[in-house]
């Protein structure tokens, strides 16, 4: 029997099973969670666009038989029967009530074929924190063929929240409806089709990065912050810098509907351009290089000193008894390609800032790659030793840091990006409120 591990991938196929009959069955220590079961057959899109292709105790099988409710904690599955409009299968286990997902023991879900374990995926509490739901399973096409991948992806929110997060409908009253964000939402998208629809897709599916974090009503100021060294020209001339700029103005989108980020330069100095803003993002990234020339030198620690001037003014020396407070935190992607001839102010800004509602994601770009990321499985030696000592740096109030590495700053697929993201962004908001930074 093979042993999977999160986000390994196979075919059916390679596990004997090419007629797509199989089933999977949950072993679970629940702690005295009560837990709910749930398939969601989706489209090429992702979407469950056929409400009857979501499988549960209230409907335990799908119209054409492919997916039937077997037992209280198991699935059978004739993936022939299936129509060619569900493309993916998703597995799903959410907590119905009160608890959060650390209280599970050790877990098992075991795929079943031709009447004898196949495979296993094993999973527990100590995997999640905050989470109500799981993600466990997903069956999916490709070029013909039906492949499995162990997922074990914990999301905020119950069985309700997976079926929006999915496309489906539940009915809801309308007195529980916020209705000022919503507008203001529409509103956003509205601005967004007419002036920018290149960046509608990207904050559709920052959304569903932050639904699944909690983090769908979160409000934060967004601050990009990139390195403008002289080795950074190609990736600013090939236009993944514009790119990866895109991504985060998404964010900003959701965190903020004004509709901009701040945009903060540095080298050997320090440039603060105009936001980058809907109206004027597809092209911003050239535009603005025009007025910076790129510089002979980086320095993180002048950049830290300037965004924390912009957002909390002056920088005396702060302690425990010393939390700085605003209507609402920072969020600081900085972006880099190197290392820094400041250490000792950049150190001293990380610490310092512990103490403010504002949160330093860094990004490093290069071959050598490393991070504590749980969607990052497997790296060569780190380029950015200095960044990974920023990551875990002593002396400070909270943890208000978080790195990892690429090859290039459009490496990764969006999605993939926004839950990078948002890894440790979500806990250093808890310990924030805690510390009443917001």
């Amino acid at each position: 029997m093979q042993t999977l591990s999160r986000g390994e991938r196979l075919s059916l196929a390679d596990l004997g099973l090419p007629d797509g009959n199989f089933s999977l069955r949950l072993d679970l220590e629940s702690a005295g969670l009560v837990l709910d079961l749930a398939c969601f057959g989706l489209d090429a899109a992702r979407k469950l666009a056929d409400e009857r292709y979501m499988t549960f105790f209230n409907q335990p099988e799908t119209p054409c038989g492919g997916v039937r409710v077997a037992a209280s904690s198991a699935f059978d599955f004739c993936l022939g029967r299936l129509p060619l409009a569900i493309d993916v299968l998703i597995l799903t286990l959410a907590i119905d009530g009160e608890g959060v997902l650390d209280r599970l023991g050790k877990c098992v879900v075991e795929l079943i074929g031709k009447g004898r374990p196949v495979a296993r995926f094993g999973f527990g509490g100590e995997l999640f924190s905050g989470e109500r739901a799981i993600m466990l399973i997903e069956i999916y096409r490709k070029q013909g063929q039906w492949r499995l991948r162990a997922v074990g992806q914990g999301f905020n929110g119950g069985l309700d929240a997976l079926v929006r997060h999915f496309g489906g409908d539940l009915a809801e009253p309308a007195a529980a409806l916020p209705q000022a964000p919503l507008a203001a939402k529409v509103s956003l998208e509205k601005r967004l089709a007419q002036e920018a629809p290149q960046l509608l897709p990207l904050v559709r599916k920052a959304a569903v990065s932050l639904e699944k974090v909690g983090l769908s009503a979160h409000r934060a100021r967004v601050c990009l912050c990139l390195d403008i060294s002289g080795s950074m020209h190609s990736l600013y001339k090939s236009g993944a810098v514009q790119r990866f700029a895109e991504r985060i103005l998404a964010i900003g989108c959701r965190f903020d509907d004004d509709g901009e980020i701040d945009v903060l330069l540095f080298g050997a100095g320090v440039h603060r351009p105009d936001p980058m803003t809907i109206s004027n993002s597809q092209a911003y990234v050239d535009s603005t290089m025009r007025h910076f020339p790129l510089e002979g030198d980086t320095r993180y620690g002048r950049a830290m000193e300037a965004i924390r001037q912009r957002y909390f003014g002056g920088l005396s020396a702060t302690g425990p008894e010393q939390i700085r407070k605003a209507d609402s935190p920072v969020y600081v992607m900085f972006v880099t390609d190197g290392g820094t001839s400041d250490k000792a102010l950049t150190e001293r800004h990380l610490r310092e800032s512990s103490h403010e509602p504002i949160f330093w994601q860094f990004m490093g770009i290069g071959k050598g790659r490393k991070s504590k990321s749980r969607l990052l499985q497997a790296f060569a030696d780190s380029s950015f030793p200095f960044l990974e000592k920023l990551d875990d740096l002593e002396g400070r109030l909270i943890d208000n840091a978080s790195f990892f590495s690429v090859e290039r700053p459009d490496e990764h697929p969006d999605d993939v990006l926004f839950d990078l993201l948002m890894e440790e962004y979500p806990e250093w908001v808890k310990r924030a409120r805690r510390h009443g930074m917001f």
